[in-house]
């Protein structure tokens, strides 16, 4: 059992219940407390303007982020236009998708990516495969996003000289009871935590949004520097650095399982080192 009985905070919202099974499963106590509450766009203007252009012939180039953003932009395609008439406009198009997730989609849905962005699948990977294998320059983009918007990304395509048309699916706020939230962050900065996880990037902005409200950052990092904070791979460790948090582990797959197998390996030693 490679936690040994260690306290092993997360903040993972959609698959909650399975990453603390995990823990559990590798020999750690678990603490996790969601900080990310999904609000899907109800009257998505942008799907509909999608939707428009790709009828018309007005796209040249997809990218899709996500597998459950791909799976809504389907469903709310197929509220307005046949399902067979979406594939064909769809086929017309150079579809990019980032890791397995989206290519998983697309199979189920009948459709093949022109092109599948590899590991870590960070915003860099992405135009790295498209200066690779198909420059933006002249196309007209459209960029299937999530939870919210990446500037960095957007940036990169319309400096390559891409037309870039972003379509947000859903976006996340905090939950409504963050009382959750708070009762893991003060056993963080009392010491009682043993392991930080980390494995979405939005959850370190939410976390800080919270502490930022109570007053309590400084402690908060201060605690950090007692602990392993582990990150699920590059996207969120780029945005720990960003908000001062130290980044003492990441696997070798951004997977959770992964994650949670080879943290638990190496937290003694790990912790050790910095204690």
């Amino acid at each position: 059992m490679a936690f040994n009985g260690m306290i092993v905070a997360a903040f993972e919202s959609r698959m909650a219940t399975e990453l603390t099974r995990l823990i559990e499963r590798f020999g750690g106590c678990p603490t996790v407390a969601p900080v990310m509450r999904e609000i899907p766009l109800e009257d998505n203007h942008a799907v509909q303007e999608f939707g428009a252009r790709l009828m018309a012939g007005r796209i040249d180039l997809l990218i899709l982020l996500t597998g459950i953003g791909t799976t809504t932009l389907f469903d709310l395609l197929k509220t307005s236009y046949s399902w067979p008439t979406v594939l064909t406009a769809l086929q017309r198009c150079t579809i990019v998708a980032r890791g397995p997730k989206p290519v998983a989609v697309l199979k189920a849905a009948g459709l093949q990516a022109t092109l599948t962005v590899p590991e870590p699948n960070t915003w860099h990977d992405i135009i790295r495969t498209l200066d690779e294998h198909r420059p933006v320059k002249g196309l007209r983009v459209v960029l299937q996003e999530y939870g919210v918007s990446n500037p960095d990304l957007l940036n990169a395509l319309e400096q390559r000289g891409a037309e870039v048309f972003p379509v947000p699916i859903y976006k996340w706020a905090l939950p409504e009871d963050l009382a959750p939230i708070r009762h893991v962050l003060d056993e963080i900065i009392a010491g009682r935590v043993h392991v930080v996880l980390i494995t979405n990037a939005l959850q370190v902005d939410h976390v800080m949004q919270v502490l930022e409200q109570d007053g309590k950052v400084q402690p908060f990092l201060a605690a950090l520097k007692k602990m392993v904070v582990a990150s699920i791979g590059p996207t969120a460790s780029e945005r720990l650095r960003q908000h001062n948090w130290p980044v003492d582990f990441e696997p070798s797959h951004s997977k959770m399982g992964i994650l949670i197998k080879e943290v638990s390996e190496q937290v003694s030693k790990a912790l050790h080192q910095k204690r």
